[in-house]
């Protein structure tokens, strides 16, 4: 499996193995659990492309797994709605990977996406989500003959004001989430964005989570 971030699959690996391990001049903490392994490369393509190379060439997997957040494009989708993805679109291309099961659309675009540009990307795309890293994970494992599949979850939905977060993404793909704490709690008419992104995240970290665990066995099937 490979994540953005910790958060997005912590309730399913926090008993699991940690087991940091370099790879082409980079640490990468993977969590182990029987024939499972996760790895949280980061938010964004090259962060996503990494990771999904140091897992397929440490560990030799037999399928690949997108895991985590993604941002709503249809208006009826709610926070916590777990998404199996039977098509991904890199939006930077138009590149399209069929996994060959499930039934929703999922966009791969290259930055945080608000309230306009999902508008943006749901007319052009005919997509129900947005992330920002699948279409990498994707082609990473279509490189090594790799069957690969998408399991998203939304965080935010369509119409939701997100709040400024691009600027605090390391060109690593971690968040700095100090700096962005400090950023908000300065600045009043954020406070309310930020606690419902915060709450939003962890009801879908939960479902998500649970979700992998109930379907471990089919996914790998």
């Amino acid at each position: 499996m490979v994540a953005a971030l910790e958060r997005e699959i912590w309730p399913l690996v926090r008993h699991w193995r940690a087991s940091d391990r370099d790879y082409s001049g980079r640490r990468f903490r993977f969590f182990e659990s029987e024939h499972r392994v996760a790895v949280c490369g980061g938010v964004g393509a090259q962060s996503a492309r990494r990771a999904t190379e140091a897992i397929v060439c440490l560990y030799r997997p037999a399928l690949v797994q997108s895991v985590g957040f993604a941002g709503a494009l249809d208006d009826t989708l709610p926070v916590g709605h777990v998404l199996e993805i039977r098509h991904v679109i890199d939006a930077t291309d138009g590149s399209r990977t069929d996994t060959g099961s499930g039934s929703g659309v999922l966009v791969t675009f290259s930055s945080v996406a608000g309230q306009e540009q999902k508008a943006k990307l749901a007319k052009a795309y005919q997509a129900q989500a947005v992330d920002m890293e699948a279409a990498s994970v994707a082609k990473g494992a279509e490189a090594h003959g790799l069957r690969f599949v998408a399991i998203k979850v939304i965080s935010d939905e369509s119409r939701f004001l997100m709040p400024p977060m691009e600027r605090f993404i390391r060109s690593d793909g971690t968040f700095r989430s100090g700096s962005f704490a400090l950023y908000a709690a300065l600045r009043p008419w954020l406070w309310g964005p930020v606690i419902r992104l915060a709450r939003n995240g962890a009801k879908a970290s939960h479902r998500l989570c649970e979700f992998l665990s109930k379907n471990a066995g089919a996914q790998l099937a």
